[in-house]
């Protein structure tokens, strides 16, 4: 019989491997897509994780909504279930649905010297983080 172990803070336990997968839904909140954070000159801030923490609804996830849908293609929280992602090539969750504005349009990005100027901002100031 194959065992599959866990790591809990009781120490190492061992379950029975199952044909079943434990995981059936996998819940995804993308908070990367179009925001543009920066270190100093746009700094994720408390208030940027609002809709995240009311979607999460930690008292109660089997009542979460998730807003992105074919209708709504640019809603942040989607659910995948387990047949969707090993359906994919190569089972990757690295999961993208959103359109990234600057890679669709090169006409929309900074100059490149305020590009420049952002990343040695955030190098000057990841010391100190």
């Amino acid at each position: 019989m194959d065992i599959a172990r866990c790591s809990c803070a009781s120490g190492l336990r061992q379950k029975p491997a199952v044909e079943t997968p434990w995981t059936r839904k996998l819940w995804i909140y993308d908070l990367r897509t179009n925001k543009h954070f920066t270190l100093k000159t746009n700094p994720l801030k408390r208030e940027d994780l609002d809709e995240f923490v009311a979607l999460y609804n930690p008292k109660n996830r089997h009542d979460r909504k998730a807003t992105w849908s074919a209708e709504a293609p640019e809603g942040r929280w989607r659910v995948y279930e387990y047949d969707e992602l090993v359906a994919q090539d190569k089972a990757s969750l690295d999961i993208f649905w959103l359109r990234d504005d600057s890679l669709a349009d090169s006409d929309n990005l900074p100059p490149p010297e305020v590009i420049a100027q952002e990343i040695v901002e955030d190098l000057e100031a990841a010391p100190r983080q």
